[in-house]
């Protein structure tokens, strides 16, 4: 999962050097956290967040296999 997120995120941003994703696996969850340079939040989030709901969408998808929540977290 953090692999998937890393692509999509680098191939969104100018700075693909500065994505970070941290991963944190529970029982039956896994965080994701996505850092990116303060002047490519808004290329991650999208208008009215919906490059940011897709991102969900696609990792929600590609976790149903293992039976985990995954939750996508982008902070600063």
């Amino acid at each position: 999962m953090k692999e998937l997120v890393e692509v999509i995120a680098k191939a969104l941003v100018d700075a693909p050097d500065e994505v970070v994703v941290n991963e944190t696996e529970s029982d039956n969850s896994i965080v994701l956290e996505l850092h990116v340079a303060q002047s490519d939040m808004g290329k991650v989030i999208g208008k009215q967040g919906r490059i940011a709901k897709a991102m969900r969408t696609v990792v929600k998808a590609a976790a149903s296999k293992e039976e985990k929540k995954v939750i996508v977290e982008i902070a600063q």
